[in-house]
């Protein structure tokens, strides 16, 4: 499926509310941060080496 055309709405983090959530509730909450920002620093990595490898690729000789 294609994205619409246009600026994507940009969603922000909602933290939750986490002052009655109990010690083992919390360390899960915090395992599924990591891995949310795991997830991203991925996408990050995938970004970069798809730009690195257009710009060797479109680079002047010189």
């Amino acid at each position: 499926m294609d994205e619409p055309e246009g600026p994507r709405p940009r969603n922000r983090f909602q933290p939750p509310v986490i002052e009655r959530w109990d010690v083992d509730e919390l360390r899960a909450y915090i395992g599924e941060l990591r891995e949310e920002i795991a997830r991203a620093e991925r996408e990050i990595g995938k970004r970069e080496a798809s730009k690195a490898a257009a710009d060797l690729f479109f680079r002047k000789p010189g």
